[in-house]
């Protein structure tokens, strides 16, 4: 559990930490289309969602790790052709689920691949930090393939955030 070492970031394939489903106080998703576009989209997705689950304080950092979770999504988790992506199901899906001090962000994609740290400690590199900044801004993060009807990987990133006032399940 109180692992803080200084490893260099590895791909993590756990589940999330306990989290009882039946005890989320909120959850929001959206579907995002196969284009670059929807990191945009995301972003504002989750700033009106920060917005109306007053969860303000920690909105730059939530914003940061979904662009870049989304991001490595569009580039690493689509097929080649993109274009082959039937119209009713999107590819991409962004999730947003929160408890009482806990805020999960969560990217569905249909690739069966493991997401990968870049290798270069050049951090003026274009890319290849994605998974360095999530590792760096959230609290928590990992990934896990899906199962049953649904193919593909969840990669999820988890924030510690204050009770939201006036939550009786918030307060002691």
């Amino acid at each position: 559990m109180g692992t803080n070492g200084s490893t260099m970031l590895e791909p993590l394939r756990q589940g999330l930490p306990p989290l009882d489903p039946a005890t989320v106080s909120d959850a929001a998703s959206c579907a995002l289309p196969p284009r670059y576009e929807a990191v945009r989209e995301a972003r504002q997705f989750t700033r009106g969602t920060l917005d109306q689950w007053r969860l303000d304080e920690r909105f730059d950092d939530v914003c940061l790790v979904v662009s870049e979770l989304v991001t490595n999504a569009l580039r690493h988790g689509l097929p080649a052709g993109n274009g082959a992506c039937p119209a009713q199901d999107p590819p991409v899906r962004l999730h947003l689920m929160r408890w009482s001090e806990r805020l999960v962000c969560a990217v569905r994609d249909p690739s069966h691949d493991s997401p990968v740290a870049g290798d270069s400690e050049d951090f003026s590199a274009e890319s290849g930090r994605g998974l360095f900044l999530v590792d760096s801004f959230a609290d928590s993060w990992g990934w896990h393939p899906l199962g049953g009807a649904l193919s593909g990987k969840v990669v999820w990133a988890l924030f510690q955030v204050e009770p939201v006032p006036g939550r009786p399940s918030a307060r002691r």
